[in-house]
């Protein structure tokens, strides 16, 4: 696991030497555990630790090179988390698992589920990708995994595929326009 030193000394990546010893010396005396007030062995050893990285020029440099590697990282997630677009894909996704699972209980309320591999290609997701999917919806109560290992939907499952069925027909009724021109539009089914 990273351990990111300029966090731990709250300095930047880019601080020189000496900013790095004043900062060092403040937080040791701060977290020293002989410090009868703010004392903290656990964040004094991490202080250290940065410092005695930080301080090395040979080690700064091999640290630095990680960091980038992880601050690149953040920034991916960090866009990724930003993009709304992704979560409306996740949402899609979630949505079309539950009517896929739906349809198989309705077809055969006996033998309701779907393995894993099958999920995967009807879906048209692979199996890594549906596994956040998977946690969520079971998550939520609306999956659950048979005593054959088997996926399917719950009574919950049913009602929310429901409710989202309902949704996209009222607002697929409210958006198109009325065949007969009089401009009144109908959202009874």
């Amino acid at each position: 696991m990273f351990t990111d030193h300029y966090e731990i000394l709250e300095i930047s990546p880019n601080a020189n030497s000496e900013t790095i010893e004043r900062i060092f010396r403040y937080l040791a005396l701060r977290y020293h555990p002989d410090n009868q007030d703010t004392g903290d062995l656990a964040r004094f050893s991490e202080i250290v630790e940065a410092h005695n990285t930080l301080k090395d020029p040979v080690k700064r440099v091999e640290y630095d090179l990680q960091h980038k590697d992880h601050s690149g990282f953040r920034l991916k997630l960090a866009e990724e988390a930003s993009n709304t677009k992704g979560i409306e894909r996740d949402v899609a996704i979630q949505d079309k698992l539950l009517s896929i699972l739906h349809v198989k209980r309705r077809q055969n309320i006996n033998d309701p589920g779907i393995g894993d591999h099958e999920l995967e290609r009807v879906s048209g997701c692979r199996l890594e990708h549906l596994e956040f999917h998977l946690w969520y919806l079971k998550a939520k109560g609306w999956i659950g995994r048979l005593e054959n290992g088997m996926v399917a939907i719950t009574v919950e499952g049913v009602d929310r595929a429901n409710s989202v069925h309902r949704r996209e027909t009222t607002t697929k009724l409210l958006t198109h326009p009325n065949p007969t021109g009089d401009g009144i539009t109908s959202t009874s089914p």
